[in-house]
């Protein structure tokens, strides 16, 4: 029987994550309002008008999946606890939560899924999912999200310096990101925490100053002091999964 995953948040990374899952899968997508509607439709996904801040998830049949997906930049903790409530009450056997490596606060040191988090809004919804008992969930902390319309180069600014030029830097293409949740749903990965990044970690100047080069843009001035940072390790992830990255070597993009 062919799984039903329903996805809460399709945006930048939600929408093509759908589009990509329903090749085989049956699907169902959601936002905020139901101005996207068509375009899912007629890839045959299911769209939903589901907004956090009411209560319309609670009378629609999105929850009725064997898998939920939550890629949404949302951090209202109550409404999290009245989600986690309502899953609960589903069908949903699993779900995969996309959090942040923002969550590891800078340790001038590498970090892996063992890490001491923050007492960050995203780090207390991470414990919603984690502490509820009658469904799975597996959390993504992704690190900075690249691609397509997303260029890093953007960051490069003339009239602002960068901070943390010693820091290491830590980005995820969302070809991979898209990648590494089909593969956790194919293997059934559930029940534990990944950080997902790639594994080139270059100095945040020598990173920028060449993609400067690259993009005719101005070279980034920097601010002085001390650095701090954190350099995230994919290792739990590569080794679980066996994954191989698709964009691996932040020189080359």
């Amino acid at each position: 029987m062919t799984k039903t995953i329903s996805i809460l948040g399709c945006g930048w990374l939600g929408k093509p994550l759908a589009f990509k899952l329903s090749a085989s899968y049956s699907v169902k997508a959601s936002n905020r309002s139901i101005e996207n509607a068509v375009e899912f439709e007629k890839n045959n996904i299911k769209h939903y008008a589901i907004n956090l801040e009411d209560k319309t998830i609670a009378t629609s049949n999105f929850l009725k999946a064997n898998v939920l997906i939550l890629p949404i930049a949302y951090k209202n903790i109550a409404n999290f606890e009245r989600l986690v409530n309502e899953i609960e009450k589903s069908s949903i056997q699993h779900v995969i939560f996309i959090s942040s490596t923002s969550v590891y606060d800078n340790t001038n040191g590498t970090v892996t899924e063992n890490a001491p988090t923050n007492n960050s809004a995203l780090s207390q919804i991470e414990k919603l999912f984690l502490n509820a008992s009658n469904f799975d969930t597996t959390i993504i902390r992704f690190s900075g999200l690249f691609g397509y319309n997303r260029n890093p180069a953007n960051f490069i600014s003339a009239s602002k310096k960068m901070p943390n030029p010693e820091g290491y830097v830590n980005l995820i293409h969302r070809d991979d990101c898209i990648a590494i949740i089909e593969e956790i749903i194919k293997k059934d990965c559930w029940n534990t925490i990944f950080n997902a990044c790639c594994s080139s970690h270059p100095k945040r100047n020598s990173f920028y100053i060449a993609l400067a080069k690259s993009y005719d843009k101005p070279s980034p001035d920097f601010e002085s002091g001390s650095s701090s940072y954190k350099l995230v390790s994919n290792a739990k992830l590569v080794n679980t999964l066996n994954y191989e990255f698709i964009y691996n070597d932040l020189t080359k993009i």
